[in-house]
C-alpha cells in the first residue's frame, strides 16, 4: 500500500515525540512475529496521539472496536481517571491470549474489559455514556457502528476512526468494498448536523469527530 506521509517524515515525528511505554515496543515486537499482518498495529506515532486525545479529554469511559493485539487500547486507557474504564472489542478469538498478557504486564486489567465477539452484537449490549470512541475494525461495518454508538456517546463526545484515507484509495474512480465503504463513511460524518470532523492525514487517515452538546 503507498504511504500517505513520507516514511522519512513519519519517522521524524516518531522520534521527536514523547516516547512510548516500553511495554508498547515489546508488544510491537511480538504483533510482527506472531500475527500475519502486523501493519494493523497503531504503532508508536498514532499511539502517542491517542494517548494525548484521551488524556486531555479524560474519559470515565471509552469505546474501542477493533482491539487486533491492544496496543491502541493500553495507549488510550493511560488517559482514564481513577475507577475510569475502557471497553475494548475484538472479533478474533485467537488473539485473547496476547492482548490478556499485554493488559496485564501493562498494569491495566482493572481499567480494560475486553469482549470477544461480533461488535455489531456487542455495542447495543454495553451502557454509556462514552466520552471516547475509537473506530478501527471491519471498514465496510464504520457506518453501522457509528450508528449503534451514538446514542451512547456523551455530547462533547470524541469519536476517532481510523484508516479514512485507506492508503489514498478513496480518491480512486474504481473502489474495492472496503474503499467504498470508508468513502461513505467520511460523507456521512460530514453530512451529519450532530458532529463537527475533521480529516487528518495521520498515518492511513484518522477522523477526529465531536458530538455536539
Amino acid at each position: 500500500m503507498p504511504q500517505i506521509v513520507d516514511a522519512r517524515l513519519e519517522a521524524y515525528c516518531a522520534r521527536w515525540s514523547t516516547p512510548v511505554d516500553p511495554i508498547l515496543d515489546e508488544l510491537e515486537r511480538e504483533t510482527h512475529l506472531k500475527t500475519m499482518y502486523p501493519q494493523m498495529l497503531t504503532g508508536a506515532w498514532q499511539g502517542r496521539f491517542l494517548t494525548m486525545i484521551s488524556q486531555l479529554v479524560a474519559p470515565r469511559q471509552i469505546l474501542e472496536v477493533g482491539t487486533f493485539t491492544g496496543y491502541s487500547a493500553i495507549c488510550m486507557a493511560k488517559g482514564l481517571p481513577e475507577g475510569g474504564i475502557l471497553h475494548t472489542i475484538e472479533v478474533d478469538e485467537e488473539r485473547e491470549p496476547m492482548i490478556r498478557a499485554y493488559i496485564e504486564k501493562a498494569g491495566l486489567a482493572d481499567r480494560i474489559q475486553l469482549h470477544i465477539g461480533s461488535a455489531l452484537d456487542i455495542i447495543p449490549r454495553l451502557a454509556g455514556p462514552f466520552e471516547l470512541v475509537f473506530f478501527d475494525a471491519h471498514k465496510p461495518d464504520y457506518p453501522a457502528y457509528f450508528d449503534l454508538a451514538f446514542g451512547q456517546i456523551a455530547p462533547g463526545g470524541i469519536i476517532l476512526s481510523d484508516n479514512v484515507l485507506w492508503s489514498g484509495k478513496v480518491l480512486d474512480d474504481d473502489q474495492d468494498e472496503d474503499t467504498r465503504g470508508l468513502d461513505a463513511y467520511n460523507r456521512k460524518l460530514a453530512a451529519d448536523p450532530r458532529i463537527d470532523q475533521v480529516i487528518l492525514p495521520l498515518r492511513d487517515g484518522l477522523s477526529v469527530a465531536r458530538k455536539r452538546p
